[in-house]
């Protein structure tokens, strides 16, 4: 099991890298976030009581802009970084019915501290971090957790299932980051897909498994939703 506290998330200086940097190296991550939102309005905007839980929230950008279509009435966001959550109060701060929890996904298995139920659970470039065991265990989780007619939607990194696809995927992150208008910066993070493949932190698998996972957890409506190399969104509903 990945202890977050050993990982570079419990880094303060790096989490603040993380959000000043975030839109240059990740690709179309504001698509993915329309996506998301497309599919909130779609099948959760017309229950006035939803409640939605964020799992790994980040600096809160996600419930951020789904707040500025969507009205929830209940949000709860979790993450393991007392820096990132401090970031995603900051952002939200004056919103009603919002509620921080400072949790790894470990603490959360350990000390059942969310025994509610939710509309939405959206989680966000962290369960990658998690070994294939854990993901399954946190898929079963959140299916627990999720309210009948209620979707998980799920944007992360994933494996690809060949070294050729890989390194294909790989070259266009790169190509991405090379549109940065500064030089300067531009350069600095040309290293970033290589950092990703030698961080131990990361344990990506398969698209095509970890559908295979949520299918057998019970999940309806199983599928990727949008994708970009080794960028997946994905999920499916209870």
């Amino acid at each position: 099991m990945s202890k977050f506290e050993k990982s570079r998330w419990a880094d303060s200086e790096f989490s603040q890298g993380y959000r000043d940097d975030a839109d240059i190296f990740l690709p179309f991550r504001g698509q993915f976030i329309e996506v998301s939102k497309s599919l909130y309005g779609h099948f959760i905007s017309q229950n006035p009581e939803a409640k939605v839980l964020d799992l790994g929230c980040g600096d809160g950008l996600f419930v951020q802009e789904l707040s500025k279509s969507f009205k929830p009435s209940k949000v709860i966001l979790v993450d393991g970084s007392a820096e990132m959550l401090g970031a995603a109060q900051k952002r939200l701060s004056g919103q009603d019915g919002y509620y921080f929890i400072q949790a790894s996904f470990q603490q959360l298995f350990a000390d059942n501290t969310l025994n509610e139920s939710f509309d939405f659970i959206y989680s966000s470039l962290a369960i990658h971090h998690l070994p294939f065991d854990e993901k399954k265990k946190l898929y079963a989780y959140i299916y627990e957790r999720l309210s009948p007619g209620g979707w998980f939607i799920h944007y992360d990194v994933v494996l690809p299932p060949s070294e050729k696809l890989e390194k294909w995927y790989l070259s266009f992150w790169r190509e991405w980051i090379t549109g940065h208008p500064s030089e300067e910066r531009r350069e600095q993070l040309l290293g970033i897909p290589d950092q990703y493949k030698g961080n131990l932190d990361n344990m990506p698998d398969t698209l095509g498994s970890q559908l295979e996972v949520l299918k057998d957890v019970g999940f309806c409506n199983v599928d990727c939703f949008y994708k970009y190399g080794i960028f997946s969104l994905f999920g499916g509903s209870k």
